[in-house]
C-alpha cells in the first residue's frame, strides 16, 4: 500500500518519516520522496497517530488525488537534478508527459490549481534553489553550475537567477560569504 506525504522532499524530511514510523512501530518497505511503501493498509488509529507525527515536521498525509499527482510532479521534477551532469534530452512537458498517463494540459491545470504557480515557474525556482546550493555547499563556479544544470549559457542562469532572487549569482555569493548569513528556501 502507497501513502503520500506532501512536502518529503529532502533526505531530511525521509529521516523524519522513517522516525515517525518506527516510534510507531509501523513497518514499511520503502521511503521515497513523497511516499511510503507498506506492507499493509494502515488501522484507521494508525493513519491519526501518523498524520499528528508527521505535522510535527511539518509534513502531512495525502488522500486527494489532486494533491497526490502534484507532489508527483514536484518529485519528477526535483529527480531531474538529482543526478550532476544529467542532460535533459526532452522539454519539461514532453518528460512530464512520458513519466504520467495524462496529457500536459491536464497536468499543468492540476497543477496550477493545487499549487497557485506553472508546473513552468515551479521548475525554475527549484532550478534556482538548487544553484544556490551548488553555490554554497559545493563552492562551485557559476560555470560548472551552468553545465551541470543543464543551462544554455552562464549568462542564461545569471540571467533567471537575477529574476527569481532579484541579485545576480556573485551579490549571492557575497552575502553567503556574511557570518550572520541565514539561507531560506522559497517554500
Amino acid at each position: 500500500m502507497l501513502i503520500y506525504i506532501k512536502n518529503m522532499v529532502c533526505l531530511r524530511c525521509k529521516m523524519a518519516v522513517q522516525s515517525v514510523l518506527e516510534g510507531l512501530r509501523i513497518e514499511y518497505t520503502s521511503i521515497e520522496l513523497g511516499r511510503v511503501n507498506l506492507p499493509t493498509a494502515l488501522l484507521p488509529e494508525q493513519q491519526d497517530k501518523l498524520a499528528e507525527g508527521l505535522q510535527h515536521y511539518q509534513l502531512e498525509l495525502m488522500e486527494n488525488k489532486k494533491q497526490i499527482l502534484t507532489e508527483q510532479i514536484k518529485v519528477t521534477i526535483m529527480e531531474l537534478f538529482a543526478t550532476p551532469g544529467q542532460e535533459m534530452l526532452l522539454k519539461l512537458s514532453e518528460h512530464l508527459c512520458n513519466q504520467f498517463p495524462y496529457d500536459y494540459t491536464y497536468l499543468s491545470n492540476i497543477f496550477s490549481e493545487t499549487e497557485g504557480t506553472t508546473i513552468e515557474r515551479f521548475y525554475i525556482t527549484y532550478r534556482i534553489e538548487r544553484v544556490k546550493e551548488l553555490m554554497l555547499y559545493e563552492s562551485l563556479t557559476i560555470k560548472e553550475i551552468s553545465y551541470r544544470l543543464n543551462f544554455s549559457s552562464v549568462a542564461h542562469l545569471s540571467h533567471q537567477f537575477k529574476k527569481v532572487t532579484g541579485q545576480t549569482p556573485a551579490t549571492f555569493r557575497k552575502l553567503c560569504a556574511n557570518e550572520d548569513f541565514v539561507w531560506r528556501t522559497c517554500e
